[in-house]
């Protein structure tokens, strides 16, 4: 049996053991100042923050990621996976001796992250902003945190000049189409977006309206909610074998009723892409604008996202 740590043995247990570790090994790392800008043995927790390190051409300083780092695709076949960013495991992440840990706020459990700084491995937490200004927030800071500042104003103009493409294009569409994004069916009913949600803000940048509004985060509508909010189209992630089909979206009593099932409009996206809010997320909302309203794409002078094609590797 391991030995109890210092906070224990002072009578720390449970919330109050975890809330004061992190406190603790936050606060360490603020007074110091310390960047991390050497840490060589670097896990990132969280989609948009893989990207955003290969993006910055620093993989090589990468040991380890979660199971939400889908892109670039080689990110997942070739670094240790800690497993998904809601349930990490403490022994699993120091097993690969980190140096630096950059996760997305919202990582957890808080137990689990209260060990790691028990354990001195210090934690920068980027906060999660599904927005544009967040975007551009999350490439400072870990650009910052791993000294290559150069390559992080690199790429926040490319994604700036992206995202001001993208406003260019939306500010052309007239006549707004709403949109309901499903997450699942849970004992037939479905989970939807609401506000303070990635897909909420995703709807919004490429041109849309919300249908599911009236409420926040994601919840399972009744039917009666359902065909009230009358949607347009219905929009999903792509998910391998879990994805959810047209089929079983429109055979749903409630939306059967809607205009996206008349016109049968169903857009499935990859969900990095479509909801992760990294250096691609400009190009995520002209593609679901594009599939909104197909008449944008003559208008459409992106032309190649400049993220997708700019070097901010060295």
């Amino acid at each position: 049996m391991n030995a109890p740590g210092p906070l224990q043995r002072r009578g720390f247990t449970g919330r109050a053991f975890a809330a004061l570790a992190i406190m603790l090994v936050t606060t360490a790392v603020s007074a110091a100042g310390i960047r991390n800008t050497q840490a060589k043995r670097i896990i990132t927790v969280g989609g948009a923050l893989t990207e955003i390190v290969y993006a910055l051409g620093l993989e090589n300083r990468l040991v380890g990621i979660d199971t939400t780092s889908l892109y670039p695709p080689e990110a997942l076949r070739q670094k240790p996976n800690v497993g998904y960013m809601r349930q990490l495991s403490a022994e699993g992440v120091l097993g690969l001796d980190p140096e630096l840990i950059i996760v997305a706020e919202g990582s957890g459990p808080k137990e689990t992250l209260a060990v790691l700084g028990e354990a001195k491995v210090p934690i920068v937490t980027v906060p999660e902003s599904f927005s544009e200004a967040g975007i551009l927030e999350r490439i400072r800071v870990v650009a910052r945190e791993l000294g290559v500042e150069q390559r992080g104003e690199c790429l926040s103009e490319a994604v700036t000049k992206d995202l001001a493409a993208m406003r260019k294009l939306r500010d052309q569409v007239s006549d707004k189409r709403r949109v309901m994004f499903v997450i699942s069916f849970v004992n037939g009913r479905a989970m939807v977006a609401g506000r303070k949600t990635a897909a909420h803000e995703i709807i919004a940048l490429a041109g849309g309206i919300n249908a599911a509004d009236n409420h926040d985060g994601y919840k399972p509508l009744s039917e009666e909610a359902i065909v009230a909010a009358k949607p347009d189209v219905v929009l999903v992630m792509q998910r391998g074998t879990d994805s959810i089909s047209s089929e079983t979206v429109f055979a749903n009593a409630a939306f059967a009723l809607t205009p996206a099932a008349r016109d049968k409009s169903f857009i499935a996206m990859d969900g990095l892409y479509l909801l992760g809010f990294g250096p691609r997320t400009a190009a995520a909302a002209r593609d679901l604008a594009v599939s909104l309203y197909p008449a944008l794409a003559a208008k459409d002078e992106m032309g190649k996202p400049r993220v997708l094609s700019v070097n901010c590797r060295q």
